[in-house]
């Protein structure tokens, strides 16, 4: 090889690393759980696209759930219409989330987890579809912090409206809407209880 055709590839090779570190590496699972807050402030002007949301839901399914029974259903507002209309059914929490550009309302339909030829298995009843659409949260939430996005849960909302908004069917109970946007500022890190408070060990 002569030295020319060696340049070449010295600076092929140089630009094809140079192109490989700009590419972000994924968070671990560590940093996911110490960095993912619930935000109350976002950065305005910023977007979040549908195939965005659509890779980010896509990841929640993979949340387990009773017998692969997969009750949580989730209804997206993306356009300023339905942005704004679902603003208007947030309670207090309308001032702090009015520049996170999607909410996505959480739901999880009755009489499947927990339920075995119709009947409840035992007696958690519909509590077991609670826990699942709370296990698929959280895989929404650690996922979007993985994408670079922020959230919130929030449990105040007008699920009669919500309903009707975005045609929910009945057998469906609405638990909760998770704003989604990029966070304005840093968070304080809470304080959690000892854990010898909240772990026995036998």
């Amino acid at each position: 090889m002569n030295i020319k055709k060696l340049f070449g590839s010295l600076v092929a090779l140089a630009a094809l690393a140079g192109c490989t570190a700009q590419q972000p590496a994924s968070a671990s699972l560590d940093e996911l759980f110490l960095t993912r807050r619930s935000i109350r402030n976002y950065e305005p002007g910023r977007t979040i696209s549908e195939a965005q949301v659509r890779e980010l839901l896509t990841a929640a399914q993979n949340a387990p759930s009773w017998a692969n029974q997969q009750p949580s259903k989730y209804y997206v507002a993306i356009s300023p219409e339905k942005h704004d209309a679902v603003l208007e059914m947030i309670g207090g929490n309308k001032d702090r989330v009015v520049n996170a550009p999607v909410f996505i309302v959480s739901t999880f339909e009755k009489a499947k987890s927990g339920f075995f030829r119709g009947n409840p298995a035992n007696d958690a009843g519909d509590f077991w579809g609670a826990y699942d659409n709370g296990l698929s949260n959280a895989y929404l939430v650690l996922k979007a912090r993985d994408m670079g996005f922020d959230t919130l849960i929030m449990g105040m909302r007008e699920a009669d409206k919500l309903r009707e908004l975005f045609q929910i069917p009945e057998n469906e109970i609405i638990l909760a809407v998770i704003a989604l946007g990029y966070r304005a500022e840093e968070p304080n890190m809470p304080v959690h209880r000892p854990l010898d408070e909240v772990v026995k060990f036998f």
